[in-house]
């Protein structure tokens, strides 16, 4: 029996772990620079800025994750912002994704939301077709940009 529901604190641990599972499926194992006690302080902290749904088999283990953000388009307006949607791969192909991803819709229809946004790997054909079935636009017109900064100590 598979349950979705909202994260918390205590979750941010295995959390973190499925995070690292999806940088190495997504071929980018280094790149996960985050600390767990800076994921903790910016989803429960004094300022959250993200929140997440939690998918947990029987056993009330952690076997998914959507964790999204509030992203503002001046030309679409107040948009939620799907930064991961992970399913452990033991748990792959049993409809969990399709569990998140839909509860996830149902939170942004409840914020008033004016739409969805995430990035999707432009080799990740089994995802690339998951979402179109939802008539999402998946547009390779745009090029993503990023600066690093360091943190301060």
């Amino acid at each position: 029996m598979i349950k979705i529901r909202k994260a918390i604190k205590p979750d941010c641990a295995r959390m973190m772990e499925l995070v690292r599972e999806l940088a190495v499926f997504e071929r980018a194992p280094d790149e996960v620079t985050v600390t767990l006690e800076h994921f903790i302080e910016t989803g429960f902290g004094k300022n959250p800025v993200w929140q997440a749904l939690v998918a947990v088999n029987g056993e009330e283990k952690i076997i998914g994750i959507s964790l999204y953000y509030m992203r503002y388009s001046t030309w679409k307006g107040l948009r939620l912002y799907l930064e991961d949607l992970i399913v452990t791969s033991a748990y792959r192909g049993k409809g969990i994704g399709k569990m998140l991803f839909e509860s996830t819709v149902a939170e942004a229809r409840k914020m008033g939301v004016t739409g969805m946004m995430w990035q999707v790997l432009d080799w990740n054909e089994p995802a690339i077709e998951f979402y179109k079935k939802y008539g999402a636009d998946v547009s390779g017109e745009w090029l993503n940009c990023s600066l690093s900064l360091k943190l301060k100590a």
